[in-house]
């Protein structure tokens, strides 16, 4: 087992502006240095008071196809990409300060916040990071989607996903797994994008959403493939899906290590997953000095 490390926050601060997927409206995040055991907290500077809102387990609430979460009358959304880049490049302690409650969604990945908070820089603090080990089997879901959690093997995280929409979809099956290693995230998952099917797409659309959001802006595929597009990699998204599971795991607010394999999971499961682990798991206690 890897020994505990340091919790790390940024050096300077960074930022990054677009516009939100689902609203359109243009919206920039600042990421700001934050003490230890700070935690990830979004801040909303366009509100009275400039609410905080924690980004753990206990503030999220149920949105299709997204992660959002809310403390008292405050919310963000669509935090999935900035949590997965934080988490991977080990920022534990940050304010994130938005001036609106979606996440700009830029190319649809998480390549644009890790630019920015590499740019940033990162500085050790002195305080160990937290962190739980699955020490049993935990299985949720059904035979149509589910995800399972066992011990790890070699002291590493590893997650792992398989995508199935079946033989006849122009995405078709893939499986790709990953220990989320800060340079094996920056390659590997930071740069795939959201994606869709064009029926999934009109009926967004139909509904008044995503109105600013064209072709170049996410995967959407049509019968012969991504519209108007290029593949980053050939299984980008099975890649995407587990960009997304550590963006759902990082709420946990500490370090999981064990193995996740998921199949077919969304965000509902795999917070379900969260609950699960942080009920099953004691915080293992820092066995080095932090000096």
């Amino acid at each position: 087992m890897h020994p505990i490390r340091n919790q790390r926050t940024l050096a300077a601060p960074a930022s990054v502006a677009g516009f939100g997927y689902w609203d359109g409206r243009d919206v920039r995040v600042e990421f700001r240095p934050a003490d230890a055991h700070s935690g990830i907290v979004f801040v909303r500077r366009d509100l009275e008071g400039c609410p905080r809102i924690p980004a753990n387990i206990a503030c999220r609430v149920e949105q299709p196809r997204r992660i959002s979460l809310r403390k008292g009358t405050a919310g963000v959304e669509m935090i999935e990409h900035v949590m997965a880049a934080l988490s991977a490049l080990q920022i534990d302690n940050c304010e994130v300060w938005v001036d609106g409650h979606e996440m700009p969604g830029c190319d649809g990945s998480s390549r644009p916040f890790v630019e920015a908070l590499e740019a940033a820089g990162a500085i050790e603090q002195h305080a160990p990071k937290a962190r739980r080990i699955v020490r049993r089997v935990i299985r949720l879901g059904s035979a149509d989607s589910w995800i399972e959690a066992r011990p790890p093997r070699s002291g590493e995280t590893l997650l792992r996903y398989q995508l199935d929409y079946g033989p006849d979809s122009p995405i078709g099956r893939q499986t790709f797994a990953i220990s989320p290693t800060p340079d094996a995230f920056r390659s590997q998952l930071a740069p795939c994008r959201t994606f869709m099917l064009k029926a999934e797409a009109d009926w967004l659309l139909a509904q008044g959403l995503g109105a600013r959001v064209g072709y170049r802006d996410l995967l959407v595929f049509g019968d012969d493939g991504p519209i108007d597009n290029r593949l980053r990699f050939p299984d980008e998204c099975v890649r995407h899906k587990l960009l997304d599971m550590l963006g759902d795991l990082a709420l946990a607010g500490c370090e999981l290590v064990g193995r996740f394999h998921a199949y077919r999971s969304g965000h509902r499961l795999n917070a379900e997953m969260v609950r699960a682990v942080l009920r099953e798991t004691e915080v293992v206690r820092p066995w080095r000095r932090c000096a």
